[in-house]
């Protein structure tokens, strides 16, 4: 440990310069953390007007998007797709050169990829990322974020992701990789709400509010986690024992959902497809297996 006359010298931590390109609800989230974690932030936004909240709190707003990139070591863009992010970027080209990027714009992992090719072209180290919760725990330590490709950049510039988020977590160097972790986990979010939306439709269809439901759920909720593993596992496996419950059995509870809620003229569309799939799933011989046998018929060649 380093001293001096009067004792040892506290710890002195780094604080990477970063630069924010983007300031919509996301972008200003990303760069208020960064600014809370100490860290010398450029941002820098396409219209005029925004940043005033961040740069009362110490940012710095630079004239151009050029200027911004050549403020920093590290930047983060956050537009609201790729077709806007590479309409930044693409004259960044030698501002960004030797410098890292990371892109939390949210798309396909085909378009991330692209997105790394481009940079790996100009000599730029690449990180593809997706924010995985709101803008009010962004910075927080349970905010889950992921990044992909350059692993050297993320290595060096770990303790700047862990300001925008505790659980920051590299996926791989497949630069779309941090895109399909992105797609995968919200394939379930969004089947999962448009599910508890139809069940509370169906509930006031007889005259009971989603009010009266709704603290019943955390029973079906507080299953899910175990759920989750043992699916995984067995779908990784390609083995669905069915001891617990069976696919024939649940396909029946399905049925009795989708008359119920066709008798009381709700949409059924999304019932329909999920009874679809349990009974190609069956036809395939999987009716004594669990609800993972349907990974069969999801993944069917038509």
């Amino acid at each position: 440990m380093s001293t001096t006359k009067n004792g040892p010298l506290a710890s002195v931590t780094v604080r990477t310069s970063v630069t924010v390109l983007g300031l919509g609800a996301m972008g200003q989230a990303l760069a208020g953390a960064l600014l809370d974690a100490g860290h010398p932030t450029t941002v820098w936004n396409r219209s005029p007007g925004k940043g005033d909240p961040l740069t009362a709190r110490g940012a710095v707003r630079a004239a151009s998007a050029e200027e911004a990139v050549r403020a920093s070591e590290l930047t983060v863009v956050c537009v609201v797709d790729y077709d806007a992010a590479q309409a930044i970027l693409d004259p960044l080209g030698e501002a960004l050169q030797g410098r890292a990027l990371v892109n939390v714009t949210s798309d396909t992992p085909e378009r991330s990829r692209a997105a790394a090719a481009w940079a790996a072209e100009r000599s730029i180290a690449y990180l593809d990322g997706a924010v995985m919760v709101p803008t009010p725990l962004i910075g927080s330590p349970d905010a889950l974020l992921f990044y992909s490709g350059s692993q050297e950049a993320f290595e060096r510039y770990e303790s700047a992701l862990k300001a925008l988020g505790g659980k920051a977590a590299f996926v791989g160097t497949d630069p779309g990789l941090a895109a399909l972790y992105d797609l995968s986990l919200l394939d379930f979010f969004y089947g999962s709400m448009s599910g508890l939306v139809h069940a509370y439709a169906l509930a006031r269809a007889d005259g009971v509010k989603a009010v009266d439901i709704a603290p019943y759920l955390s029973t079906i909720v507080q299953i899910l986690p175990p759920i989750a593993e043992y699916t995984a596992a067995n779908i990784d496996a390609g083995s669905y024992p069915g001891t617990q419950a069976n696919l024939g059995m649940m396909a029946a509870g399905v049925e009795h959902i989708l008359h119920a809620a066709q008798t009381r003229g709700l949409d059924v569309s999304h019932l329909e497809s999920i009874k679809s799939v349990a009974d190609r799933a069956i036809a395939k011989g999987h009716g004594a297996d669990d609800w993972a046998s349907t990974y069969e018929a999801v993944t069917a060649e038509s």
